[in-house]
């Protein structure tokens, strides 16, 4: 033992000595974060893991050792003329993003557990509310669900939403099932990778893993900070409960609240767009009157910000492309989210991500395109905007109702299997997600399905 500590001993001053008259710079070089990107595949996979393993304090191990090439490949992505990364700089963000369980991670900078009883464990040390987010894919993969890579996009990457995440919530993602995908084989060496449908819930959990409320779908950045500090407020308040009655009565009141602040908020909206119709507040369901009605297309309308991402691919393989147009609701809707535009606008952050992800649209001297990109981010902050007031009027109003009226789960597994069939009308008893329908002859051997 006493020979184990001389070593250790030894090996911390060596380290010390070595870093001894360096600058900050050098010193990041030699940290042994980062072996990470080693080209031993045995040595990187070990060291990402023992950061992993150590939660931020890892993380910012890993930013600190690494903070020069991060800095320049920030400043890279703000010119005017971008350039795709370099393989450096992929092996760089592919370790980050493994270290933090999430793609993208440079621009959120937040870690994520995807055990729930770590997350848990961290929850009970740190006191705070645990943050689960529940997806079609997987957070650290690019073809995960649309709503799910919006995330990404604008709310983890957003600056306010990242901060207020790190430092009040502990994250934890969970994967629901796969995502579907198609690929376009051009046959030339080009492709086209899509998803075809799916959607995305972020629960707040107490630290014992139990659901006190839920944020189903997209939102603004605006607008989920807000319902956030509404959920953590309750947080707290329940974890101040000294037994489970008192427990439920809080959020029996709280989400009661809620729902009268719904109603008076959706009453001033009405008047406020002049609108003569109002759009139904109920959950969209599958036409009864239609046997074996055909999900994927009535899934399609719950989240409108996946019109531009998901619909025109799934329209090219669908059984009843109609099912897939625009509704007179989806322009009331659009018409009261007018209201709410603020909530939606992409922040400075988000869109340096977004400028990374497509340099050959920001890239170079071509201002058309760049004009057709930045009108193409307007429609889709007012897609965002329409998607918001409609998963808080209806989905969260429901979600409200169920904990008012003492119906939701108090699993959070049977909450999000009630959530995703109910609301998100992608249940799991329907293992083809609603694109394989049953009454349509398609004139192929054993109607195209393989095993």
């Amino acid at each position: 033992m006493r020979k184990l500590v001389l070593v250790f001993a030894l090996a911390l001053s060596i380290v010390s000595v070595s870093f001894a008259g360096t600058t900050g710079g050098e010193k990041a070089e030699r940290a042994p974060a980062r072996r990470a990107v080693s080209e031993s595949s045995t040595e990187s996979a070990a060291v990402i893991a023992a950061l992993r393993a150590r939660g931020y304090e890892g993380l910012e191990e890993f930013l600190d050792a690494f903070a020069v090439e991060l800095r320049n490949r920030e400043q890279e992505i703000s010119l005017d003329a971008l350039q795709p990364a370099t393989a450096e700089w992929q092996r760089i963000s592919a370790a980050l993003d493994q270290v933090c369980g999430q793609r993208d991670c440079y621009a959120s900078r937040l870690f994520w557990y995807t055990d729930i009883n770590q997350a848990k464990g961290a929850a009970k040390l740190s006191g705070k509310p645990i943050l689960s987010l529940r997806l079609l894919g997987r957070l650290d993969e690019e073809l995960s669900c649309a709503n799910s890579r919006f995330f990404r996009l604008i709310l983890y990457s957003n600056a306010e939403v990242s901060k207020l995440l790190r430092e009040r919530f502990i994250l934890h993602w969970q994967s629901v099932r796969p995502v579907p995908k198609v690929t376009i084989d051009f046959g030339d060496g080009r492709k086209l990778e899509r998803t075809l449908t799916g959607n995305s819930i972020h629960y707040i959990l107490d630290a014992d893993g139990r659901p006190l409320d839920a944020l189903p779908g997209l939102y603004g950045p605006q607008a989920f900070l807000r319902g956030l500090t509404r959920a953590e407020r309750v947080a707290t308040e329940c974890s101040s409960a000294k037994t489970n009655a008192e427990r439920e009565l809080i959020l029996r009141r709280y989400h009661r609240a809620r729902l009268r602040a719904l109603s008076m908020a959706w009453e001033a909206d009405i008047a406020s767009a002049n609108v003569s119709s109002p759009p139904s507040k109920e959950p969209m369901t599958p036409d009864a009157k239609e046997p074996g009605a055909l999900r994927a297309e009535v899934a399609s309308h719950v989240a409108i910000t996946k019109s531009g991402a998901e619909i025109p691919t799934l329209r090219r393989i669908s059984f009843n492309p109609r099912g897939l147009d625009p509704t007179v609701e989806d322009a009331t809707w659009e018409k009261i989210s007018l209201l709410y535009a603020r909530d939606a606008r992409v922040d400075a952050n988000s869109r340096l991500l977004i400028r990374a992800k497509n340099p050959s649209l920001y890239g170079g001297p071509d201002e058309t395109a760049r004009a057709s990109m930045d009108r193409a981010l307007a429609r889709f902050e007012r897609a965002v905007a329409a998607d918001t007031v409609r998963n808080e009027y209806v989905n969260h109003s429901k979600i409200h109702e169920w904990f008012a009226s003492g119906e939701a789960p108090p699993d959070v597994a049977a909450l999000n299997e009630r959530v995703y069939r109910e609301l998100f009308l992608t249940p799991s008893s329907d293992q083809w997600l609603g694109l394989f329908p049953r009454d349509t002859y398609t004139g192929i051997e054993n109607d195209g399905v393989k095993k």
